[in-house]
């Protein structure tokens, strides 16, 4: 099976990536131009070309222009074009900025890992006894030491590439999404979910060929070591991961304050609609989609995805077809991946091809259908791929002892893990989403002001978090029981399995945000405006999914890399009595509050400079609130960009210090309990942050949209029930897409930065609790 694998795995790969391209393509082919072209010719209707008859500016076939506007179509268009401009260079010109500081930090963190891992043995070259295959010897700490620094690197830039060219993609597209509206809800939805769709298959396809490469090339020097491979391939989780902080929190804190400012003074203190042209801080708001909710987004996901393929690998690689060196059976997290990619290409020909969406109701169930179609699928593909690569029997390492599992075990560990994670995702659309009674709830307890509001709003996120504890409980107590650790790290990669359409639904929602937005600035029609906010109000939805879906997987890779690290630290027992062990486990429950802090008053303090920026501009520019002036929009940019680049440095500090401290001062011990409380809280917090975010916002839009009775009598926009929501909606900003998303990223990272220094914290550590 092992040249299978070697045939497959980079195949599959190699099919995501020109799969993506493709969609870039189809998405390419509306041209901008020729709505403009086509507007000035109608006077804002354009004109109908068969499908294949249309020449090279028409774009997609031909289309019927139904935008009922007066005469200003072409300005309309041209404006889209510049806002679109305008958003794509603050976005360009952010991440340029923000990569320069994590290339300095990237430098400085691999020489750390250098020292500290190759100070083990003390530099030395020759070669070690091997640590779980007796009698046999292993290359040198100093090989781990470099080879562990390259991967680091290796997960290093592929992140930042995928979260690059995420927001690439998705610049590319929110306009020509605004301009597709004009057509129809199909076109418009089609557009952004296959720019979604370029994401979600260029960044799952990008990690799995790039670590295929480094497994293959770093294999050439360490030939029959399997154990100081795969331990040095642990590295890759961690560049992916710490990359995925900053993006994460520094992306967060940029797109909330622009959020908080513009909501505050905007709608609550100017009552003007959201994306108004005449609000300050509107651009810095779309920009903050892109660098926030696209590329730290993708960054966050890449780093669970490379996470928990590192750690199966490593468990992998010390049990017994690792000892037989079966790469066929050892690269199975990496056969599950590859399945994943061609399951969900064809779950995403069902949305943009086999079942097009037609009406704006078809849009919210096209986009769940893509969770329940890729699950049912990729649950035939981890039974065919299960029976295909592994033996019939073999045994794990379970914490000195020898597990017996069976094949059919890991297929059940697999299975349950993506079938959670599909739990997890429709609780937290029920709490979420408008359709259902806990916003609605929300929504109706604006009718007495904010405070009732933000009591109701608290109260659904904590008891939204039963039911995906309920669900990774479960994953958790079947797959350790059918195949120890391993079973746990093949279960996150079950929920992971099917990032590629989990990606494209969620940047589908920042692009139909953007694309409602540059709507509103373009002063398009009212009918325009419908469907980019029915497109919007189904990505909202779709993004509480998403993060719901990534903190449930990150709680499995953590605990996945918390066995690793147990594993290689040489720990048997954890004893919860021993006070060694409880202050770990006390501290660590304590961090996500600490990193919450921060990064909530990194918001506030960030906003608060947008607020004052955004009132001194309707004070001072005359005829702003009037539109006869332009409002200095590249000084709120400024403002965000400034402010989150200097407040993401703290929090990243606290989660990369926190493990290096507790291992090399405390040991081993306190250090596993310092990841087990960060994981056990860290997940809590998460969901309800996230969740209590997600159903202000939504409260707000269901009065907004005014689409039932009840909704008529809380609002229209403006009411003193909307305005109460609006305020909801700003304190759940930096709660959803800020603290919430960052705090998996601790608990991920933690865990994967201790299993790769765990060799110098077993050698040296414990400094005061010897």
């Amino acid at each position: 099976m092992g040249s299978a694998a070697d045939a497959v795995i980079p195949a599959c790969a190699v099919v995501g990536i020109a799969f993506s391209l493709w969609q870039w393509f189809v998405v390419s082919r509306v041209k901008v131009s020729a709505y403009a072209a086509a507007a000035r010719n109608g006077g804002g209707r354009a004109v109908f070309r068969p499908e294949g008859e249309a020449d090279e500016d028409i774009g997609i076939g031909g289309y019927q222009d139904d935008e009922e506007g007066d005469g200003d179509g072409a300005v309309a268009v041209v404006r889209c074009a510049e806002i679109q401009t305008a958003i794509s260079v603050g976005a360009n010109s952010f991440l340029f900025t923000q990569y320069k500081y994590l290339a300095a930090f990237t430098a400085v963190f691999a020489v750390v890992i250098f020292l500290f891992l190759g100070s083990v043995h003390r530099f030395s070259t020759d070669s070690q006894p091997c640590q779980y295959t007796k009698g046999k010897t292993c290359k040198p700490a100093l090989a781990n030491a470099v080879f562990s620094t390259i991967a680091f690197l290796l997960g290093a830039v592929t992140s930042v590439v995928s979260g690059y060219l995420g927001m690439r993609i998705a610049t590319f597209a929110n306009a020509r999404t605004t301009l597709e509206a004009r057509r129809g809800i199909g076109a418009a939805f089609a557009t952004a979910f296959r720019s979604g769709a370029v994401m979600g298959f260029l960044l799952a396809s990008l990690g799995l060929l790039v670590l295929y490469i480094a497994i293959k090339v770093f294999g050439l020097y360490y030939g029959d070591d399997w154990e100081g491979l795969y331990e040095s391939i642990t590295g890759y989780g961690l560049g992916g991961s710490s990359m995925a902080l900053f993006g994460r929190v520094g992306g967060g804190i940029y797109t909330k304050a622009a959020d908080v400012g513009a909501d505050l003074v905007g709608k609550v203190e100017r009552n003007i609609p959201e994306d108004d042209p005449r609000n300050p801080a509107v651009i810095a708001d779309n920009v903050g989609d892109n660098v926030g909710d696209i590329a730290g987004m993708g960054s966050d996901l890449f780093g669970s995805y490379a996470e928990s393929t590192c750690a199966a690998l490593f468990v992998a690689s010390i049990s017994s077809f690792g000892g037989d060196h079966n790469f066929g059976a050892v690269s199975y997290p990496l056969l599950i991946s590859s399945a994943g990619l061609i399951v969900c290409l064809v779950t995403t020909l069902f949305a943009t091809d086999f079942y097009k969406v037609k009406t704006v109701r078809g849009v919210a169930p096209a986009l769940k259908l893509q969770l329940l179609i890729s699950t049912m699928l990729m649950t035939i593909g981890v039974l065919v791929v299960t029976f295909a690569a592994l033996p019939a029997e073999f045994t794990m390492f379970d914490f000195g002892e020898v597990k017996q599992v069976k094949n059919w075990h890991l297929f059940f560990c697999v299975a349950i893990g993506l079938w959670a994670g599909l739990a997890i995702g429709f609780a937290t659309e029920y709490f979420t989403s408008n359709a259902y009674s806990p916003v609605r709830d929300v929504a109706d307890s604006c009718r007495t002001g904010a405070a009732t509001n933000v009591i109701f709003g608290l109260a659904l996120g904590y008891k939204s978090v039963i039911v995906p504890v309920f669900a990774i409980a479960v994953s958790i107590y079947v797959s350790f029981t059918l195949a120890s650790i391993y079973g746990i790290a093949v279960a996150a990669l079950g929920m992971l399995s099917t990032v590629a359409t989990g990606l494209a639904i969620d940047a589908y929602g920042p692009i139909s945000d953007n694309a409602g937005g540059i709507a509103e600035m373009a002063g398009m029609s009212h009918r325009i405006r419908q469907r980019t906010d029915a497109l919007d109000a189904a990505g909202n939805t779709t993004a509480a999914i998403g993060k719901g879906f990534a903190i449930g997987s990150a709680a499995l890779v953590s605990l996945a890399l918390f066995g690793a690290f147990v594993s290689r630290a040489g720990i048997t027992v954890i004893n919860v009595l021993s006070p060694k062990v409880f202050v770990g486990l006390i501290v660590g429950a304590m961090l996500p509050y600490w990193f919450s802090a921060m990064t909530m008053r990194s918001v506030g303090s960030a906003a608060l400079k947008m607020v004052e920026e955004v009132r001194r501009q309707f004070a001072t520019i005359p005829g702003l609130m009037e539109g006869r002036a332009t409002p200095d929009y590249a000084n709120c940019v400024r403002i965000s960009t400034d402010a989150s680049l200097r407040e993401m440095m703290p929090p990243g500090a606290l989660v990369l210090l926190a493990p290096l401290l507790a291992g090399t001062f405390f040991g081993v011990h306190t250090l596993a309990g310092l990841l087990a409380g960060a994981l056990v809280s860290g997940v809590q917090v998460a969901i309800s942050a996230s969740n209590s975010g997600g159903a202000w916002d939504n409260a707000k839009k269901y009065i907004e949209a005014g689409a039932s009775d009840h909704a008529k009598l809380l609002g229209p926009k403006g009411s003193e029930a909307h305005k109460a929501a609006v305020i909801g909606d700003t304190i759940g900003d930096p709660l959803k897409d800020t603290s919430g998303p960052s705090l998996n990223i601790l608990i991920k990272l933690m865990a994967v930065e201790s299993l790769v220094f765990a060799p110098f914290f077993t050698a040296h550590g414990g400094l005061i609790f010897k």
